[in-house]
């Protein structure tokens, strides 16, 4: 198996797999996409919010905001998060503070609401781990690939909250996990 990197550029990139079957190169798109753990706000408890947007309305589009996740994150983990902000102005996801010094909304300036005069938000989120098998908040990224004669050119592309390649390395770490503990699984079956 060979791999050749084509493309590297911000959160994109492009690299071709050769020496690989379709049945490999589709598992790692899916696992790029479906099961590498990220961060998103999950739980969200509103104090005040008197903005034109519902709590629910609100709450979804927090969660959506994508987190930097750095590797190694306990899978029990919870990053308090918080909101406070008054008008008139646009509350963004930069406004979102918490005391976790690596995790932090993977943009700044994504919107959340806008508020006129005496409009306020003010509330508490929590930051918990999933995949994209839970929620799509929990997507790392897109991966696809086209099949060239001998190769797969792949195309990869986060949504920021790690690398192009940190999800690609994240994912085929997951990938070999899962065909490890198959053939456990698969060794202890032969044996009965």
């Amino acid at each position: 198996m060979k791999i050749e990197f084509t493309k590297e550029e911000g959160n994109k990139m492009q690299f071709e797999l050769s020496g690989s079957g379709t049945s490999f190169a589709n598992a790692m798109r899916r696992y790029a996409m479906n099961a590498v753990p990220v961060l998103a706000l999950d739980e969200v408890t509103f104090y005040d919010n008197t903005s034109a947007l519902f709590d629910e309305y609100l709450s979804h589009r927090i969660g959506l905001i994508p987190l930097v996740t750095p590797a190694g994150v306990p899978k029990d983990a919870e990053i308090a998060f918080y909101l406070d902000v008054k008008g008139p102005k646009v509350a963004q996801s930069g406004d979102l503070e918490t005391k976790d010094k690596e995790v932090k909304p993977a943009r700044e300036k994504i919107p959340i609401a806008s508020l006129t005069e005496n409009q306020a938000i003010r509330l508490e989120a929590k930051a918990r781990l999933g995949t994209a098998r839970k929620h799509a908040k929990y997507q790392a990224g897109l991966a696809g690939y086209e099949i060239a004669k001998d190769s797969y050119k792949f195309t990869v592309e986060s949504f920021y909250q790690m690398s192009p390649r940190e999800l690609m390395y994240r994912a085929a770490s997951i990938l070999e996990d899962d065909v490890e503990e198959l053939g456990k699984l698969l060794s202890k079956a032969k044996k009965k």
